[in-house]
């Protein structure tokens, strides 16, 4: 989770290599945080629009990107506590590249459209933290099963979507969990799910995403980070068991070296080699799943 201990550890790499967060950033907008990332194999042509999505709460916007000559399997791609931006935007575009119709979520739709903070402003800016809080909080395990089904509903009714295959679901940090839980709440659409240095997935709480896995019949990639197995270093095991118990596949592992964000490319901890080892994990679990 994106918490104090978590962030001293993100400091902590950014100033071994001499960096600030916002340098960082203003490095990586557009279309060069594109170029960082290494192009899909067989890459195919791809078609990019902004959308809005209507949800029991309002109306969401979006970035939807698909293959332009096909109907794929449809996967959600949901941002980590920063919201949407540019680099999730460029994530989903190489995903479509792979051959998927990715809809790229804000979150935060409900209190804003777009960004929720600026571009070339990271998550260690002085007051960000907790001027992005508030927005997390009006979430909720509730919220992220009526929007992921008011999402589901809207990918079925287009076009560029498959609707004979099963779709996959993605999030990184506070939205790790959401993938587990839309598993749970719709078990016949959801074929896959992963969450990048997830957080709360383990917790006392009677709904606790792992309390809810005996109800899903989805795949599972859970990539953890070296500093957040640190803190919690039972959480895997127990993750393990409970997917063992319920019969359910789950790939879940310690990646070594990885702080948490490293697999965010605009991110100070983005770690290269191990999230691009990751990514090739989850296209692999989507080969195999989303039919």
């Amino acid at each position: 989770m994106c918490d104090d201990l978590t962030e001293r550890d993100i400091d902590t790499s950014i100033h071994t290599h001499g960096l600030t967060r916002r340098t960082f950033n203003k490095a990586t907008l557009g279309a060069t945080i594109a170029a960082m990332l290494p192009a899909a194999a067989n890459a195919v042509d791809v078609v990019g629009s902004d959308i809005t999505i209507t949800t029991p709460d309002g109306e969401a916007d979006a970035y939807f990107v698909h293959p332009a000559e096909c109907a794929s399997a449809a996967i959600m791609l949901w941002p980590s506590i920063v919201g949407i931006r540019e680099t999730f935007r460029a994530m989903g575009t190489r995903l479509a590249e792979s051959g998927y119709a990715v809809l790229v979520i804000n979150p935060y739709y409900r209190t804003q459209s777009g960004p929720v903070i600026p571009e070339d402003i990271g998550f260690q800016d002085p007051g960000m933290r907790n001027a992005l809080i508030p927005f997390a909080r009006n979430l909720s395990p509730a919220t992220c099963v009526t929007d992921g089904m008011a999402f589901v509903q809207w990918l079925e009714q287009q076009n560029a979507v498959d609707p004979s295959k099963k779709m996959g679901s993605i999030g990184y940090c506070m939205t790790g969990s959401y993938c587990m839980r839309l598993s749970a709440a719709i078990p016949d659409k959801i074929g896959a799910g992963c969450s990048f240095h997830g957080g709360g997935l383990v917790t006392d709480a009677d709904n606790s995403p792992h309390r809810l896995i005996p109800q899903m019949k989805a795949s599972f990639l859970l990539a953890i980070s070296a500093n957040d197995d640190e803190r919690s270093p039972d959480e895997k095991n127990v993750l393990r068991a409970a997917f063992g118990d319920a019969g359910v596949a789950a790939e879940i592992e310690v990646y070594e070296g990885a702080l948490h964000g490293w697999c965010i490319p605009d991110s100070g901890v983005y770690h290269e080699a191990q999230a691009e080892r990751a990514w090739s994990r989850m296209l692999e679990l989507f080969e195999k799943t989303l039919v």
